[in-house]
């Protein structure tokens, strides 16, 4: 699946069918109802508390260093994305971090996340960055397919 019309720097268009087309594009404050059971459905290791997801998500949106991207197709939500960018000293300037990426899976393999996934790195070369980087458990398929390469393992403690 192929980006039919050149996107701008919040949105892409890519065909779906002939007859239907799929539209990446900035996150508004609009989208918090749609967005939510993505992230819920997004979220396995956690239950999403839904004040704190609604108070996070206009946070982030008014935030410079953050980009949701939403995937919509004829006005419904049907995936995600959420990344940073913030300076580093190991790689001479600032990084891009892809923090969340979520198609529903009647969705998947039609192109879909590899579109927001080049809506998000175009948007970090604006900003600036230097590298794309994540962590993933179940998409290394993916993210390989789409030119990424494995470099280090993930840790976290819970606070």
């Amino acid at each position: 699946m192929g980006v039919t019309s050149k996107p701008s720097d919040s949105e892409a268009l890519i065909g779906g069918t002939s007859i239907m087309s799929i539209r990446i594009r900035r996150a508004s404050s609009q989208d918090v109802e749609g967005v939510l059971p993505l992230v819920v459905e997004f979220a396995t290791s956690f239950d999403i508390d839904q004040p704190t997801f609604r108070d996070s998500f206009f946070e982030l949106l008014e935030n410079d260093s953050v980009l949701v991207l939403v995937a919509e197709e004829e006005k419904l939500l049907i995936g995600y994305c959420l990344g940073f960018w913030h300076d580093t000293f190991y790689a001479n300037g600032r990084v891009a971090w892809l923090e969340e990426i979520m198609v529903i899976a009647s969705h998947r393999r039609r192109g879909i996340g590899e579109a927001m996934m080049e809506t998000f790195e175009g948007w970090a070369k604006k900003e600036g960055a230097v590298l794309s980087a994540l962590a993933t458990r179940r998409a290394s398929s993916f993210y390989t397919a789409i030119g990424y390469e494995e470099s280090a393992s993930y840790f976290r403690r819970l606070l």
